[in-house]
């Protein structure tokens, strides 16, 4: 049986894109925090893991980026599925939203809801929490006044009340999250499906005029198409960055094959962090 982790305890929404996405058996297994996770199929202790890697709200997931690109270089994204998010505000007891003193939850679910945040609680203590798993758990046990920003997973799990639903700042809110395996165990999505490649680049004379729109290139001249870029600090000086993107197209596959081996010959390192089947097409 397949051993897979993600950011626990039971009740996140982490857990939730799990199990909707997980076409067989598995094992889940709840990690600490969603680095403990990636390193966990890193270092073999896990097959697989969850893990959220962008949010159309607050963009991308920095913890699992520079994981990925940083440490965890013997995983790879296998698969990818995109999970609606609908935030809770829960509480131990009924309680009305006006004598709420503390709001306990995880920093994206605080930030998904910042403007429900500030217009119904807006005089409300901000405590972070772990996960959101971990916020309606606290929150179970805590005395007062207190709430949490969960799922209604969590509040059901750990029988407490849902004092309001989907109070996220957009009706739209979803995450991406990506499947992990070991760089042994991931395969070439199959031909017939459509893929995405994802990759990390940085170096090579990153502060140069037109390092950038140089290193781009060699996909627009090769005709693969660009669907997302972001920068990350290399964690080493000021002005040097790490640049995320990802490519319509499978790695191993032309052009995207040809367009990573131009761009790898401009840049210090190139990493493929995966190539899998766009989300709805499995789990590969």
């Amino acid at each position: 049986m397949i051993r897979a982790g993600f950011l626990g305890p039971a009740g996140t929404h982490s857990e939730e894109a799990l199990r909707a996405s997980a076409p067989e058996e598995i094992e889940a297994v709840p990690c600490p925090t969603i680095y403990d996770a990636v390193m966990a199929v890193e270092s073999g202790e896990l097959d697989r893991a969850v893990v959220p890697i962008e949010n159309a709200l607050e963009g991308g997931v920095a913890v699992t980026l520079d994981t990925l690109a940083l440490e965890a270089t013997g995983v790879r994204i296998v698969a990818e599925v995109v999970h609606p998010i609908h935030h809770c505000v829960v509480a131990a007891r009924e309680l009305d939203l006006a004598d709420v003193a503390r709001v306990i939850s995880h920093p994206q679910a605080t930030a998904q809801c910042a403007r429900f945040l500030r217009e119904r609680l807006p005089h409300a203590e901000l405590v972070l929490a772990p996960s959101t798993a971990d916020a309606v758990l606290s929150v179970r046990e805590a005395g007062g006044p207190v709430v949490a920003l969960g799922s209604r997973l969590a509040a059901e799990l750990y029988e407490c009340r849902i004092l309001a639903a989907d109070v996220e700042d957009h009706p739209g809110n979803a995450t991406r999250f990506v499947w992990l395996a070991r760089t042994a165990d991931a395969a070439e999505p199959p031909a017939e499906e459509e893929a995405k490649t994802s990759i990390v680049f940085w170096g090579g004379g990153d502060q140069a005029p037109g390092w950038l729109v140089d290193a781009l290139r060699q996909l627009s001249d090769r005709e693969v198409n660009l669907t997302r870029i972001e920068s990350r600090p290399r964690r080493t000086a000021l002005g040097h960055y790490m640049f995320f993107a990802d490519l319509e197209g499978a790695a191993g596959r032309p052009p995207v094959s040809e367009a990573l081996s131009a761009l790898g010959a401009r840049v210090e390192v190139l990493r493929v962090l995966g190539s899998y089947t766009i989300a709805g097409g499995g789990r590969g």
